[in-house]
């Protein structure tokens, strides 16, 4: 491994670069309204969780935009509503939340592989994988870039199937000119940290289905309609007022954020394009990515191995993810399924997601890409 030349043998980040930094709201902004919580002493079930949907739902232009305390909790709520029985059909290439959230329910999850490009689940897989015990689809939009809607839509609607996607990437991304929110019967978005709109810790369920959000709303609330009657299992997601106002003000910052991390995107792929070894996830034809996170293919033609390059980038500071370890390998399924996804066992070996957010510079791409250029040169 060559030593680093960026700064004469030192690391080129020091401090090391972090892999991700959210863009939050300024506090002096919101120093206000965060006097009138602790002066209400209103900290949860509120009015800044009620226009925090409201804005949401007319950002989305959804029907129904419910504020959970986050996304994994979101993902368990909208199956449990739903009532389902047997099998889920869900892509093994994504965060184990995707698929403990079908385990929580008592349900079979039941792998499909991935597209090598787009990395997102196969459609044709998909379909190919319903049996009398299927009924849903749980799809991704991995790393923001959208997945074939259209294609899942009709496939679940020709089986009548339930259709859920794990949004939890998709805040910042856009399918034919329109925010997601809209697809299938429900969406399920995370705020966390490592998103575009960040409330701390939290998510968004969205669906057009009017009963459906009521079921929700009273799940989240223990199965409580209100008169502690309890119409059935139920459990606390309930979004708090704190995180509910960081919303409000990150969701005004959601679209510059977007067509930043856009920006270094196209940056990342104007340095690496030229050198042999790497390609770069495809991005659906009619969408437009949020990047979450920024993904790189390597290939034997790059001359050294994905986690060569990680600990070489690593030893300049950079840090990276090596993501995502597919679920049908992990311990905690505990599974005695044969699983033949050949696409997602591929791409998890080469797949390395290089730092990308908000707050870096032109000048922080370009070095990063230097870099990756020096360690095989």
């Amino acid at each position: 491994m060559k030593k680093p030349a960026i700064l004469g043998g030192k690391p080129a980040f020091l401090p090391p670069l972090p892999f991700v930094k959210p863009l939050l709201p300024a506090y002096e902004d919101m120093e206000e309204n965060l006097k009138d919580i602790f002066s209400s002493g209103m900290l949860t079930k509120g009015k800044y969780l009620k226009e925090y949907e409201e804005n949401l739902k007319e950002y989305l232009c959804v029907n129904h935009a419910i504020g959970v305390s986050n996304c994994t909790l979101g993902l368990v709520l909208v199956l449990h509503c739903m009532d389902l029985k047997g099998e889920v059909l869900v892509p093994s290439f994504t965060f184990p939340s995707t698929v403990h959230a079908i385990m929580w329910n008592n349900l079979k999850p039941v792998f499909v592989d991935c597209d090598p490009e787009t990395f997102n689940i196969i459609p044709s897989k998909a379909e190919e994988a319903i049996t009398s015990q299927t009924s849903a689809i749980m799809a991704v939009h991995i790393f923001g870039n959208p997945a074939d809607v259209e294609d899942l839509e009709d496939i679940a609607t020709g089986y009548n199937l339930k259709l859920i996607f794990d949004s939890a990437h998709g805040l910042g991304a856009e399918l034919n000119d329109k925010t997601l929110g809209r697809y299938g019967n429900a969406e399920v978005f995370s705020t966390s940290p490592t998103k575009l709109l960040v409330t701390g810790e939290g998510g968004v369920i969205t669906t057009e289905d009017g009963e459906l959000a009521e079921r929700i709303r009273i799940a989240i609330e223990y199965g409580n309609p209100g008169d502690y009657d309890c119409l059935f299992k139920g459990l606390n997601a309930r979004l708090a007022e704190f995180n509910s106002l960081t919303g409000i003000y990150s969701l005004k910052l959601l679209d510059e954020n977007a067509k930043l991390r856009n920006h270094l995107a196209l940056l990342y792929k104007k340095y690496l394009s030229e050198i042999p070894g790497i390609s770069f996830q495809k991005i659906h034809p009619s969408g437009k990515s949020s990047y979450k996170d920024f993904a790189i293919l390597i290939e034997p033609e790059f001359g050294l191995s994905r986690d060569s390059l990680y600990k070489a980038l690593a030893a300049e500071g950079i840090t990276t993810r090596k993501y995502f370890y597919p679920n049908h390998h992990q311990k905690a399924l505990h599974m005695n399924m044969t699983c033949n996804l050949p696409f997602t066992d591929e791409v998890y070996k080469k797949v390395i997601c290089l730092p990308i957010c908000s707050s870096m510079t032109d000048d922080m791409i370009k070095t990063i890409s230097e870099i990756i250029q020096h360690a095989i040169s």
